[in-house]
């Protein structure tokens, strides 16, 4: 098992795949902190007015209120919304699909016995990649906006660590979702377009609207789409800790056991 991840490793390395994905993930996170820097620059704001521009009490409070956030507050402004969680799926499923077009996989798990070596493998590698990727999101959003002259108050580097952690886990599971897709699909393009379906919300908004239509409980909030962008937040409490690492657990066993079942009973 060890040795398919240290190849799975050596391949993603080496895969201008994975670093196009990192260079539209850093790309993106830029281009947001320089528009947030513009619209709450104070420049801007006294050009606006001089261009007719109507600023209310209001609109003076929201930017006063960004240019007095912590870095981490920034990140979770930037990230809570659920794109890290989609561009980790959308990453993970490209790198699996990559093994049945380039027929690695024929190669690996030509015996039954060695099928669930592959599978624990590519668990353990949407661990990495999804830490890889969460690192970069959160540090790039953190000091992204010194670019810009938009200087934000520091954070402990406890809470840091903590946010990164359980931030981390929901886009692991998230990842690992990505990989049973594309075991039980066997087609990229139908992952690709699932992971961006659930990672965005659009599933959680569904079973949202038929749990309030049937009268169910919130069944909703416990989908990792939804524990993302409600629960990981900076200086969360025990509670937050608790569902998290539940529905991390919870949801990661269900999708290593359908990857398992799925590849084998594949003809590869």
């Amino acid at each position: 098992m060890f040795n398919l991840l240290y190849m799975d490793c050596r391949r993603l390395v080496k895969s201008r795949g994975a670093y196009a994905i990192l260079g539209v993930t850093v790309g993106l996170l830029v281009l947001l902190a320089l528009l947030v820097a513009g619209v709450s620059d104070p420049g801007m704001l006294d050009a606006m007015q001089s261009q007719g521009a109507e600023m209310n009490d209001f609109d003076r409070k929201m930017i006063q209120e960004i240019r007095n956030m912590s870095q981490l507050t920034f990140a979770r402004e930037c990230l809570g919304s659920g794109f890290l969680t989609v561009i980790t799926g959308i990453g993970m499923a490209l790198f699996v699909s990559s093994d049945f077009s380039s027929g690695y996989i024929k190669n690996i798990c030509f015996a039954k016995p060695r099928r669930w070596s592959y599978v624990l493998s590519k668990a353990l590698l949407a661990g990495l990649y999804s830490g890889a990727l969460t690192v970069a999101g959160v540090l790039v959003t953190m000091y992204a906006p010194l670019l810009f002259g938009m200087r934000l108050g520091a954070d402990p580097v406890w809470e840091l660590v903590q946010y990164v952690f359980w931030m981390w886990l929901p886009h692991w599971t998230f990842a690992l979702m990505a990989m049973a897709l594309v075991l039980l699909t066997g087609n990229s393009t139908l992952s690709v377009i699932l992971a961006v379906v659930s990672g965005s919300g659009l599933s959680a908004m569904l079973l949202q609207t038929l749990c309030r239509r049937f009268q169910w409980p919130p069944f909703d909030q416990y989908l990792i789409s939804s524990i993302g962008r409600t629960q990981c937040i900076p200086g969360l409490g025990a509670p937050q800790m608790g569902l998290i690492l539940a529905c991390a657990v919870g949801w990661g066993t269900v999708y290593v056991a359908g990857s398992l079942l799925a590849i084998g009973e594949r003809d590869l």
